[in-house]
């Protein structure tokens, strides 16, 4: 294994391992306030932002490891339905 490879997965098992005892249980209860209708507040939209520019990065792994494409895509549509979602929410408080 070269050492490339050997970084590549070093990097994804921790990616793995933050994305499950982090990003997800915070995303999960993100999801579950919006759909009850809820908005986001400034630590929310910060973390989505952190997300968000953290992804430019995992793009890149990403396309060296294609096998976690259909992961990254359901997370991608997740934080797409979450934001959507937190807009069509903030729209309808407006009103």
């Amino acid at each position: 294994m070269d050492e490339s490879t050997e970084e590549d997965t070093g990097v994804t098992l921790a990616l793995l391992e933050r994305f499950q005892t982090q990003r997800l249980p915070r995303t999960l209860a993100l999801k579950e306030r919006i759909d009850k209708g809820g908005l986001l507040d400034e630590y929310d939209i910060a973390f989505l932002e952190t997300v968000f520019r953290e992804s430019a990065s995992i793009r890149t792994l990403i396309s060296r490891h294609p096998e976690y494409e259909p992961l990254a895509a359901k997370v991608i549509h997740l934080y797409h339905e979450i934001t959507a979602k937190a807009l069509e929410n903030q729209k309808a408080n407006r009103d």
